[in-house]
């Protein structure tokens, strides 16, 4: 008989300045006058350090940090912004060891739309290199750990912002989505992770002259309202006026809904015991709460998968081709094995981008096939649960690691190349290592408002396990 696992469980929750507050419950706080925006700011760089085990932090900036200067919803509010995005004044890495970062002369334009929430900035988080992976680890450096337990992952892209949430360093993180990397660290660390319609939020800049842009970025939070909040904040700084305003959403609605349950991947990927029961345990609390869920099946072409990593693959490509912009002494050759890969995939099927282009564009026709009578598709975030450290390492040979990272991310990057909302929620179990398990919602374009409400109510029916139950502090 083999001697059970040791599990390491990291987290900063205590009573100080953050208390267990969420990011509107701590900006509450602070506009009423309980606590200084300064002393929260100290308090979180305290628990940032006190989380230094996670590997999760890219750059520091000196307390007292920068803020907005002015009001907004998360006024006051410790954060971080991912690594792939411009924050006046550091470097912008990328996740990547192949060149050399420069100081960002400005804000990116999401930059300034975070900021305008009113958030404090206390420096970047880690991703994976130009955040390809669906695991925060590299070939060189040690990886983001999960602090439910520091052997498995975090998940990728954004798992470095995840994982400082989820040990309540901070109580929202920047994240981006190209492929999942919004959803993934979410389902990987227990949060809400909500990757929002094209075009709802300001344009990610390097996604933004893409053929098709992929790339949504948000945060991550351990709350619905947060989430919620996030988005109306957001929306005050800017609102595209070809989508429905979504304003603020406080709490269920009283509409009983129609949820397609999709059991089974699109791409065929089959799906693990623990990830299934989460689903269908979901499905029956949406039914006991009044909602009907149904069967569907969503009609992709049998070449999706590929089709996208060859996307993926130009991506890398183009980076190749122009990454001395982004630095100084670009040098392709240092790029990590996934990098390298698709790059080395992409070259040899170049000539097929047309038609993987056409065929892409084309999924929007099942996608919006599948919701005909319905209003959200419940289906798991995942093909199975959290992998432990290694497993999807860059240091995996390429053949292998893209074979597993397939049969990993089988839900999430449809919603991507579609453009439509998809949110990521724990569900009530965990897996036998106590890690937590996501399930996933979709919408319609702009349905970001039904994907709230179906949120608030499980939240309210089921409570999200926190992480500082599982292990008191010290």
């Amino acid at each position: 008989m083999t001697a059970p696992e040791k599990r390491t469980t990291v987290h900063t929750f205590r009573d100080d300045a953050l208390g267990e507050h969420d990011a509107v419950g701590l900006a509450e706080a602070i506009r009423r006058g309980e606590v200084g925006a300064a002393e929260v700011a100290r308090d979180a760089a305290a628990r940032v350090g006190d989380a230094r085990a996670l590997n999760a932090v890219q750059a520091d900036l000196d307390v007292p940090a920068r803020s907005s200067g002015g009001g907004g919803a998360f006024a006051g509010v410790p954060s971080f912004v991912k690594d792939n995005v411009d924050y006046l004044g550091l470097p912008t890495g990328h996740g990547s060891g192949a060149f050399v970062p420069r100081i960002a002369r400005r804000h990116a334009p999401f930059g300034e739309q975070f900021l305008s929430t009113g958030v404090t900035v206390l420096g970047k988080t880690r991703l994976p290199e130009f955040g390809f992976n669906a695991t925060t680890e590299f070939e060189d450096e040690e990886p983001v750990r999960n602090p439910w337990h520091t052997d498995y992952s975090a998940g990728g892209s954004s798992g470095g912002s995840a994982a400082l949430v989820a040990a309540g360093a901070v109580p929202v993180a920047h994240a981006n989505d190209g492929g999942g990397s919004i959803r993934i660290p979410a389902a990987c660390c227990g949060l809400v992770g909500l990757k929002a319609t094209r075009g709802r939020l300001v344009a990610n800049e390097q996604s933004r002259p893409l053929p098709i842009d992929v790339v949504n970025d948000g945060i991550v939070s351990r709350s619905v309202r947060d989430t919620a909040a996030f988005l109306a904040a957001a929306e005050t700084h800017w609102r595209n006026p070809k989508l429905p305003p979504l304003g603020l959403v406080e709490g269920p609605s009283e509409r009983r809904l129609r949820i397609g349950l999709l059991a089974e991947s699109p791409t065929g990927v089959p799906i693990d015991a623990a990830t299934g029961a989460a689903v269908t345990e979901t499905a029956a609390a949406l039914e006991r709460l009044g909602h009907t869920v149904e069967p569907v099946r969503v009609a992709v072409d049998p070449r999706f998968t590929q089709d996208f990593l060859t996307y993926w693959g130009m991506l890398a490509f183009l980076i190749a081709v122009t990454g001395r912009r982004l630095g100084t002494g670009f040098d392709h050759r240092r790029m990590d094995g996934l990098s390298r890969g698709l790059r080395a995939d992409y070259l040899r099927a170049m000539h097929r981008t047309p038609a993987v282009l056409r065929r892409l564009k084309r999924s929007q026709e099942g996608y919006a096939a599948a919701f005909r009578g319905l209003d959200l598709i419940l289906s798991p975030v995942l093909a199975h649960t959290t992998p432990r450290l290694g497993r999807l390492s860059p240091a995996v040979p390429y053949d292998t690691l893209i074979q597993r990272i397939t049969a990993y991310v089988a839900f999430t990057p449809l919603n991507n190349v579609v453009g439509t909302p998809s949110l990521s929620l724990p569900a009530a179990r965990a897996t036998d290592e106590g890690l937590p398990i996501g399930v996933m919602f979709s919408a319609r374009p702009g349905g970001e408002r039904a994907l709230l409400d179906v949120a608030f109510a499980l939240e309210a029916d089921r409570p999200w396990r926190r992480i500082q139950d599982v292990v008191p502090a010290s």
